[in-house]
C-alpha cells in the first residue's frame, strides 16, 4: 500500500524544474507531517527521510520521544541487594550485597510471558511481576573480606565496557597519627583497594592498594577515568596518582603528581641539594601554582606602578596560597574561598585558575558537562544520554535553576547521589505536544505515606530502553523497588 498523501494545505507548490529535485523545505514539511506520537509513523519516517549531515544522533534521539514507559509494577519481588547503576551501553546492571562484601552483575532482559488461560489485558501474571523477569544474573563474586567493605557509591568503567573498577576499604578513622608528608586533620583509612574486574565474566584481573591514606570514594569523587587512564587523588598526601589500564587488565602506575611533577624531579633534587641543608621545599604542584599566579600578575599589568601594587597583594596573600590544599570538590564553599586549577601534566604547567564563583568556569561546565563526570560520557552510547551539553531543553532547565539560585558562589557539581523523596512524581512530557506521556511515582502503589518519615529515593534509567527503576529507602523499613517499562 502506498504511503498516505499529506493534506493539500501542507504540500508546497513548485515549478516543473523544481519538481525534479525537491527542495529542503518540501522535505522538512513532509517530516513535520509524519512526525507524530504514533510509533509506527516514526518508524516509517526513519525509513523515508535521511538526516542532515552531522545530525544523525539528534535525529535518532528524537525517535525516543515515542518510547516512554507505560506501565509500573510496584513493590516488585526482588533480592535484597543495593542496586547501583547501568553501564551506558545498557549491557550490565551492577548491584552489591547488603553486607557490602559481594558484587552482583546482571544482564537486562525484556519481559516475556504467556498465559495458559485467558489473561486480563490490563494485568500481568504473577510470574511476570518478579525481578528475574527483567534481569538475568551473570555472576556474584566476593570483593571484600574481613574488615573491608565495598564502597557502594563507587563504580567506574572503561569506554569499551570491558573492565569495571570497584573499591573496598576499611573503616575511616578521625584519629590519624602524624606521618611525614601527610596533611594534618585529614582522616585516615587503614587500607583502600581498587579492583579491576572483567565485566563479562567477573574475573578480578588486578588490584591496587593504598595504605594509611584517605581517598574520597563516595560518589566516585576521588577518582576519574578517561579512556585508559585512571586518576586517583590522595587527600592525605596531596598526591594525584595516574595509572594506566592495559589491554591485558593490569593497573600500571604512570606518574604521581604532588611533591614532584616530573618523573626525574626527585632524582634531580637529591643530586643538587647540598649535604646538611636543613631547609624545606614547597611541593612541586604548589610551586607551579605560585609561579602561575606571579607570572599572570607580572604579564597582565603593563604599567610599572600598578604592577608593583598587584605584586604587593600577591606577597600579602603568599602564605594563603601556600596553605591551599587539594580537597574534595563536592564540599560547600560558601564560607571558604576555593579555586579550580587546570593542570597540564605533560608540560607540568598550570594552564588556568578559576575561583569557584567564576562565570567562565560555569560556562565551561555548561558547555562540557559530560566531561565533569568521574566517568565522562564520551562513548558512542553516551551521546544518546540527555544532558544540558547536548539537549536544549535540559539547558533551559539548568539556566532556570541558576537564575533562581540564592547564592552565586554555589559549587559546580556533577555528583550522582540519592535525593530526599518528594510527593511529586517524575513526568515524561512530550516537548512538541506539551502533554504528559507517563509519570513515575516513588513509593508503594497505595500512595499512603507519612510525610514526617524521612525517605530517600533513587532512580536508575536504562540508557536507551524504556525501562526505569525507582528505589525508595525508609529507616527501619524494607526497601521498595518499582519497575517502570513500556508494555
Amino acid at each position: 500500500m502506498p504511503p498516505p498523501s499529506p493534506p493539500a494545505s501542507q504540500v508546497r507548490t513548485c515549478d516543473a524544474g523544481a519538481a525534479q529535485s525537491p527542495t529542503r523545505g518540501t522535505v522538512s514539511e513532509m517530516a513535520r507531517y509524519f512526525r507524530s506520537s504514533n510509533l509506527a509513523s516514526r518508524v516509517f519516517e526513519r525509513q523515508l527521510i535521511s538526516p542532515r549531515p552531522g545530525a544523525t544522533v539528534n535525529t535518532i534521539r528524537q525517535f525516543y520521544e515515542n518510547l516512554v514507559p507505560s506501565y509500573t509494577i510496584y513493590d516488585i519481588d526482588c533480592p535484597d541487594y543495593s542496586f547501583r547503576k547501568f553501564t551506558d551501553d545498557g549491557k550490565y546492571f551492577v548491584a552489591f550485597s547488603r553486607n557490602h562484601q559481594d558484587l552482583i552483575v546482571y544482564r537486562p532482559i525484556w519481559l516475556t510471558y504467556s498465559c495458559n488461560e485467558e489473561c486480563d489485558p490490563h494485568e500481568l501474571p504473577p510470574k511476570a511481576k518478579k525481578f528475574d523477569s527483567f534481569f538475568k544474573q551473570l555472576y556474584s563474586i566476593p570483593l571484600a573480606s574481613g574488615n573491608e567493605y565495598i564502597c557502594k557509591d563507587f563504580f567506574l568503567y572503561m569506554e569499551c565496557h570491558r573492565f569495571g573498577l570497584f573499591a573496598t576499604s576499611t573503616a575511616q578513622s578521625n584519629e590519624s597519627t602524624a606521618t611525614e608528608g601527610a596533611i594534618h586533620g585529614v582522616p585516615l583509612i587503614e587500607k583502600i583497594t581498587f579492583h579491576l574486574v572483567r565485566l563479562e565474566d567477573g574475573v578480578i584481573l588486578d588490584e591496587k592498594a593504598f595504605c594509611n591514606d584517605f581517598i574520597n570514594l563516595a560518589h566516585s569523587i576521588g577518582a576519574y577515568m578517561y579512556e585508559d587512564l585512571l586518576c586517583i587523588v590522595s587527600l592525605r598526601y596531596q598526591t594525584i596518582h595516574i595509572l594506566q589500564i592495559r589491554d591485558s587488565g593490569n593497573l600500571v602506575e604512570v606518574r604521581s603528581i604532588g611533591a614532584f611533577c616530573r618523573e626525574d624531579d626527585e632524582l634531580f633534587l637529591h643530586s643538587h641539594v647540598q649535604t646538611g641543608y636543613a631547609g624545606s621545599f614547597l611541593p612541586g604542584i604548589k610551586q607551579r601554582l605560585l609561579s602561575y599566579i606571579f607570572c599572570k600578575t607580572w604579564n597582565e599589568v603593563p604599567d610599572q606602578t600598578l604592577r608593583v601594587q598587584h605584586l604587593k597583594k600577591f606577597y600579602f596573600h603568599f602564605q594563603d596560597y601556600v596553605d591551599l590544599i587539594i580537597w574534595k570538590v563536592s564540599r560547600s564553599t560558601d564560607q571558604n574561598l576555593a579555586f579550580f586549577a587546570v593542570y597540564n601534566m605533560e608540560t607540568t604547567d598550570i594552564v588556568s585558575l578559576h575561583q569557584n564563583s567564576s562565570e567562565e568556569l560555569y560556562a565551561l561546565f555548561e558547555q562540557f558537562y559530560d566531561h565533569f563526570h568521574a566517568n565522562p560520557q564520551a562513548s558512542s552510547h553516551g551521546k544518546f544520554i540527555s544532558s544540558h551539553s547536548n539537549d536544549i531543553h535540559a539547558l533551559d532547565q539548568l539556566r532556570v535553576i541558576k537564575n533562581k539560585a540564592s547564592s552565586s558562589s554555589q559549587l559546580i557539581s556533577a555528583i550522582d547521589r540519592h535525593r530526599h523523596c518528594t510527593e511529586h512524581p517524575i513526568k515524561f512530557i512530550s516537548v512538541r505536544q506539551n502533554v504528559v506521556k507517563f509519570k513515575i511515582k516513588p513509593g508503594s502503589d497505595s500512595g499512603a505515606s507519612d510525610s514526617r518519615i524521612k525517605r530517600i529515593s533513587s532512580f536508575l534509567f536504562h540508557p536507551f530502553f524504556p525501562l526505569a527503576l525507582s528505589i525508595q529507602q525508609t529507616y527501619m523499613q524494607p526497601t521498595v523497588l518499582n519497575i517502570h517499562f513500556r508494555r
